[in-house]
């Protein structure tokens, strides 16, 4: 910055003005550059008001900063870039926006605050009369002057405001606000503060007119807090790194404490696996940052509330004996940003890990009967909820056995674990043994809360220890209790992975239902009504039944399920049965993967509606549900594919994702989807089934060789999974399609040799024929076509018979009949009609559209479903073609080849470097080779580029 161009700091009246407070600080530390947030920035500063707001260290001064120094996000500022710290701001363009910064401090009034600005106004507008730059609170017709020369400035004014939350006085910002709205738009702010502002930010919300940047966006990144560790001299493992960051929810504040604390570690790996809110630094600066801004009250409901994972208002009110907590939780969450509001209704609201850790450690500190008390005061609201788990956890912690024993028994089939999701449950004090041998039941209660948390060897042990005072029940009670432990044992089982105890414990528990029962009907429809989430009562027993049935059907489903078999109408019965006992968790379960079964199977209508029902299912009843949602939306993605919605399924695979480990999802902008096959190894027939939806999007695209990968890598993740035949033929015709739709029909026919020899396999045996009439060669494509008309063709997908359908249709017109042709045509539109299924016919072959155009002169009894059906193939005949393979001015090395394979997955620079066993700096000295050699600036345009050239 030139000297004529430094901020005057004259001030006409009053105490002297700080150069310090009108210039960014150079800060104390490297900084790292962040050009995600370098380009909000640029982005939001182009409209009028632009506000970052988070509580105290989340890097919103260092980050407005960095900003000003970089004069934005250049483009030449490579991601981990240190911000210069010589003292000169960067030059702003010429023809863009003069910057004029403020920091606020404590104390300042409306004219101490206006003095700031006017100096800051005079230097960016070159105005040398004070006059029309109030230096005190401005009366109208100062701010109108001020209006009038801001609208006449040849450029605009960028006006940065650190910390404005200080300002107490809502008098002192009513002058920005006629600002803003007389200037012509030659001003703009950007905000940085903490809590509430006293300007009409849901005016500006409303009218589009408000860029907004918070904790979730401020939180670093994987790769961030790698090149915060660099940038500080330290260095940690790809999981160590995953790990800092998940403890510290990306706090930048916490990160730096990290960063300067790690490098004197002897063991900075084990240290980093440690690190928590309860650390001295971190607790200190919690204590004086964070906590000493809060009145005693919030500080009292923050403490008291930690005691739960999450919490709503009426649970806040049970814990603090508030009436007002609902709104105390509110705008803690929301100007205080303290709290993270879940997307719910209620609203339920979670701390950030850090101040969770601290506040868990306060409380340990209360007396003992003071915890307990407020254990059992979660335990009775949690009890009261409907919500079991949660309330059994909460019981035990506060010695309220009774409770927990009555909490089992009642609702054991929904005291297990159904998801991988990691549960940081410290273990409950064990029951005095005079409990245990008064009521065992108190025992078992132990067992599923370890179960629940994922402690198995826990689990198991508080088992041994009921088992041991079984003979000594009465024997009504000693039959309900050994069938409670056997429940306990599947789950168990399953959870270890051990499918053949699963197996065994659910037949011994089966075993045990009452006499005469009746297995559980198949509903005629999807239920319509919701659930209940009270478990059956006074059904005796018909609701054990039920219970059993429920219970015992969802884990043996989840356990074939595992090993990659399709087992749907064991999903459906589970479901049924959990529905006639009233266990929504279950429920929840069984139409989750009923759904994306049944998808599997072409039954679109019964798919659809078991997905709507699992998605609009109450969520937070103490189980988190993503994983149940994320086969939900896969269903639904599944569904619209076969529907020949393209745009539908790939939107409802971006929401499947993250729940699958899947960071960006595996929508269709989320990169060829090779590498999250290995993010869901737990879920085969989910990955199997999204590779299956990604390879026919990738087709449509015209780029059938990723989907051509996609499918091997797929099939390859089955290979040890003794029950995936049918998924595994699924793939393998897909692939041999693929293939065939290139060009390579010789590979299509390898790929089939050898697994249709018996002819038992209709998936791959409709695929022959395709293949064979693609050729050319309708002798062979009829003879390897299987009869579709069959008894036992019900059993088969409905897309495969559909196919098989078509096929026959056409043979039959190349062989001359063209009556015969017209009656299959027809069976076949009588079975895709009612479930929607049109893409076996608008992305079929040309014989396929020729053919339904002459049925529609013919005439048929679906005229409108045809007449679809022809405009829709019509309009995907001209599929986009690959481009062909282009040259390069400077080629990538054979190293920049295979890390630019590696930036269309969802691995980060970190996890890249992990697998190559390079530095992260020489991954990115790598990356940034290949941004240059491809022209791209941005990770994904590189890898748009590079399919471009069919480098990838």
């Amino acid at each position: 910055m030139s000297e004529q161009d430094r901020v005057r700091v004259e001030s006409t009246a009053g105490p002297p003005l700080l150069a310090s407070r009108l210039t960014p600080a150079v800060p104390p530390e490297p900084v790292v550059a962040r050009p995600r947030l370098l380009r909000r920035l640029d982005e939001g500063s182009a409209g009028p008001v632009t506000r970052i707001a988070a509580p105290a260290g989340w890097g919103k001064t260092t980050l407005l900063a960095s900003w000003v120094r970089l004069g934005g996000a250049p483009a030449e500022v490579e991601p981990g870039a240190v911000v210069p710290d010589s003292g000169e701001l960067a030059a702003p363009p010429e023809s863009g926006p003069v910057p004029a910064w403020v920091s606020v401090e404590v104390g300042d009034d409306g004219d101490r605050l206006w003095s700031y600005l006017a100096a800051a106004l005079r230097a960016a507008t070159g105005s040398t009369e004070s006059g029309r730059v109030p230096e005190r609170s401005p009366r109208p017709e100062h701010l109108e002057a001020l209006a009038a020369s801001l609208a006449a400035a040849d450029r605009p004014v960028l006006l940065i405001l650190d910390d404005l939350h200080r300002v107490a006085d809502p008098a002192a910002l009513t002058g920005l606000e006629f600002l803003l709205r007389h200037a012509e738009q030659r001003l703009r702010l950007v905000i940085g503060a903490r809590a509430g502002l006293h300007l009409p930010l849901h005016r500006l919300r409303l009218a589009g007119e408000l860029t907004e940047i918070g904790p979730d966006e401020l939180a670093f990144t994987d790769d961030e807090v790698a090149d915060l560790l660099t940038a500080h001299g330290a260095a940690l493992p790809a999981a160590a790194v995953h790990r800092l960051r998940e403890r510290t929810g990306g706090w930048p504040a916490a990160l730096r404490i990290a960063a300067l604390a790690v490098r004197g570690q002897a063991d900075p790996e084990r240290w980093a696996g440690q690190f928590g809110g309860d650390q001295p630094e971190i607790a200190g600066y919690l204590h004086e940052e964070v906590l000493a801004t809060l009145d005693r009250a919030e500080e009292d409901l923050l403490r008291r509330t930690a005691v739960v994972d999450t919490v709503c208002a009426d649970l806040a009110e049970a814990l603090t004996g508030r009436a007002d907590a609902g709104q105390a939780l509110a705008d803690l969450a929301g100007a205080g940003g303290l709290l993270h509001r879940e997307d719910t209704r209620p609203a339920w609201y979670r701390c950030e890990p850090l101040l969770a850790d601290l506040l868990r450690a306060d409380l340990a500190r209360l007396p003992a009967d003071e915890l307990r008390g407020l254990h059992a005061r979660a335990a009775d609201w949690y009890a009261g909820d409907g919500r079991p788990t949660d309330g059994l956890r909460h019981a035990l912690a506060a010695g309220r056995w009774d409770l927990a024993g009555d909490l089992f028994v009642a609702h054991w089939p929904e005291l297990t674990r159904y998801d991988r999701e990691p549960v940081h449950a410290p273990a409950p004090v064990a029951p005095p043994a005079e409990v245990v041998r008064a009521d065992p039941e108190v025992a078992l209660a132990c067992a599923a809360e370890r179960v629940c948390a994922g402690d198995l060897p826990a689990a198991s042990a508080h088992l041994g220890v009921a088992a041991e005072h079984a003979a000594g029940l009465p024997v009504p009670r000693r039959d309900r209790f050994l069938r409670l432990v056997t429940a306990l044992e599947v789950s168990v089982a399953r959870l270890a992975d051990d499918q053949t105890e699963v197996r065994a414990a659910a037949a011994r528990l089966l075993r045990t239902r009452p006499e005469g029962a009746t297995p559980t009907r198949l509903p005629d429809s999807a239920p319509t009504a919701p659930s209940s989430s009270a478990p059956t009562t006074g059904g005796g027993a018909a609701a054990d039944d039920a219970d059993l049935r429920a219970f015992t059907g969802t884990a043996l489903g989840l356990v074939e399920l595992a090993d990659g078999a399709l087992p749907a109408a064991r999903f459906v019965r589970a479901r049924a049965a959990a529905r006639e006992a009233g266990r929504p968790r279950t429920e929840l379960v069984g139409a989750s993967r009923a759904a994306l079964l049944l998808a599997v199977r072409g039954e679109l209508r019964a798919a659809e509606q078991a997905a709507r029902d699992a998605l609009g299912m109450p969520p937070c009843r103490g189980w988190s549900g993503r994983l149940d949602c994320a086969y939900a939306y896969l269903a639904l993605a599944l569904v619209a594919l076969l529907r020949d919605q393209p745009e539908e399924a790939a939107a409802n695979l971006a929401l499947a994702g993250p729940a699958f480990g899947v960071a960006d999802g595996w929508g269709a902008e989320a990169g060829t989807g090779e590498d999250w096959l290995a993010a869901a190894p737990g879920e085969p027939v989910a990955a199997a089934v999204a590779a299956l939806c990604r390879a026919q999007l990738h087709r449509d695209a015209g780029d059938p060789a990723a989907g051509q990968r996609l499918l091997v890598r797929a099939g390859a993740a089955l290979a040890d999974r003794p029950s995936a035949t049918e998924l595994t033929s699924l793939l393998r015709a897909a692939e041999a399609e693929l293939r065939a739709d290139r060009g390579d029909l010789d590979a299509a026919r390898d790929l089939l040799a050898g697994n249709t020899d018996d002819g038992t396999d209709p998936v791959l045996a409709v695929t022959v024929a395709k293949v064979e009439l693609l050729a050319g060669d309708t002798a062979d494509a009829g003879r390897a076509l299987p009869d579709w008309q069959s008894p036992t063709a019900t059993a088969w997908p409905l897309p495969v018979r559909l196919d098989a359908g078509l096929l026959d249709a056409v043979l039959a017109e190349r062989a001359g009949d063209g009556r015969r042709a017209g009656r299959i045509l027809e069976q076949v539109l009588d079975l895709a009609g009612p479930q929607g299924c049109r893409r076996v016919f608008t992305r079929a072959a040309p014989p396929v559209r020729d053919l339904l155009a002459a049925h529609l002169d013919a005439g048929t009894a679906h005229f409108t479903l045809v007449s679809d059906l022809v405009r829709g193939a019509n309009t995907s005949i001209a599929r986009p073609s690959a481009a062909p393979r282009g040259v390069l001015d400077e080629p990538l090395t054979e190293r920049e080849l295979t890390i630019l394979r590696y930036l269309q997955s969802i691995l980060s620079n970190v996890e890249i470097a992990s697998e190559l066993s390079l530095s992260v700096n020489t991954v990115k000295t790598h990356v940034r080779n290949i941004y240059r050699k491809l022209d791209a600036t941005r990770r994904r345009e590189a890898v748009r580029r590079a399919r471009e050239l069919r480098l990838i």
